[in-house]
């Protein structure tokens, strides 16, 4: 903090030193026969003014700025730091990087729509990176209503594998796809190439084979119902074997009122940090409240990101009326709980808040 005797030593300093160097020219002066009112009074300024303005800024001015510790810049939140980055890029729209990382910053934040418009610019300055076309891709299937993967983004999928053909994420997102319009052969097809590239007998790869079971028993016609249960006993050994979180859901009794029987009970965890994806999800009805829901690795959306993959995870409930995947506003939910992964008591969730 600034105090009078500091400004009153450094008032005194400057003197000083300004003295050091004035008072020799004054002799110097005085020695070569110049008048010397004017060192004098130079002098005399120079020992009044740095006391006299201390003073004036003291009386006027902001003491505080003195004071390093009282100079600290406020931090900087998330959604400053995404605005600061939005507002640079404006200025340099060619920066590839700066879009991507904008682009994961929204992702994040789990704004898919925002983050596609970002990888949107980054596709448009690195149009054959495969990196690029698959996030575009990706953020795409989850902005849409429907998270269908389909036409164009279909299409990009389509070119980021053929360039690099051990695109893991291209692979998979590519076989949702195929397997979305139908084209389960397809679909078992890539899953296929995607099979190898992942670690024997990890539980990402059981998954991957339960999907290709599955795709499988669908292409050669099989009921959705019975192909289900092929792929189940696929993954099953493998869901025993890992994390199984018991989650408990109940719904607070004053907003029963705002639920109807139709609407959409999303129970999921995902990584406390890192992609906003859930690891593991379930989608029931509201009408099954209260609920009792075990995760597993094979209830991912993304084959690398599992349960298995993190060691604490956040387990969450949301009641959504529009049965979108993406949080919406309204929508009752949850406090989420953070647990370990290996945990075997079970969680209690009460859903009690509309998210604003």
């Amino acid at each position: 903090m600034v105090t009078p005797v500091f400004l009153i030593a450094a008032a005194a300093m400057i003197a000083v030193a300004l003295a050091f160097v004035l008072l020799p020219l004054l002799r110097r002066g005085r020695a070569a026969g110049r008048a010397r009112g004017p060192f004098i009074l130079g002098l005399a300024l120079a020992l009044v003014l740095p006391a006299a303005t201390l003073g004036l800024y003291a009386l006027v001015g902001t003491p505080r700025a003195l004071d390093p510790a009282a100079y600290r810049p406020a931090p900087m939140n998330l959604d400053d730091a995404v605005a600061s980055l939005r507002a640079k890029l404006e200025q340099t729209p060619d920066d590839l990087q700066g879009w991507l990382l904008l682009g994961q910053a929204y992702a994040s934040m789990q704004r898919p729509a925002d983050a596609r418009d970002a990888f949107a610019h980054a596709l448009k300055l690195a149009p054959d990176n495969p990196d690029v076309m698959v996030a575009y891709a990706e953020t795409d299937s989850l902005a849409r209503p429907d998270h269908r993967i389909e036409g164009e983004t279909l299409a990009l999928l389509r070119r980021a594998v053929a360039a690099e053909p051990n695109h893991q994420r291209g692979l998979w997102l590519l076989g949702i796809g195929e397997f979305q319009a139908g084209r389960f052969a397809d679909a078992a097809a890539t899953w296929k190439r995607l099979q190898p590239l992942l670690p024997a007998g990890s539980k990402v790869a059981s998954a991957v084979a339960g999907q290709i079971a599955l795709a499988e028993a669908r292409a050669a016609g099989k009921p959705e119902a019975e192909a289900e249960r092929a792929a189940a006993r696929i993954t099953a050994a493998a869901a025993a074997a890992g994390p199984r979180l018991t989650v408990q859901v109940r719904l607070d009794p004053a907003l029963a009122s705002k639920v109807a029987p139709d609407d959409t009970l999303f129970v999921y965890a995902h990584a406390p940090s890192g992609p906003p994806m859930p690891l593991a999800v379930a989608r029931l009805r509201a009408a099954d409240l209260p609920a009792t829901v075990t995760l597993t690795d094979g209830m991912g959306m993304v084959p690398q990101l599992t349960l298995s993959s993190v060691p604490q995870v956040l387990v969450a409930a949301r009641i959504s009326k529009s049965g979108q995947a993406t949080p919406q506003a309204g929508d009752l939910e949850a406090e989420p709980a953070q647990v370990d992964v290996k945990t075997r008591t079970p969680v209690a969730l009460l859903i009690d808040r509309a998210r604003p």
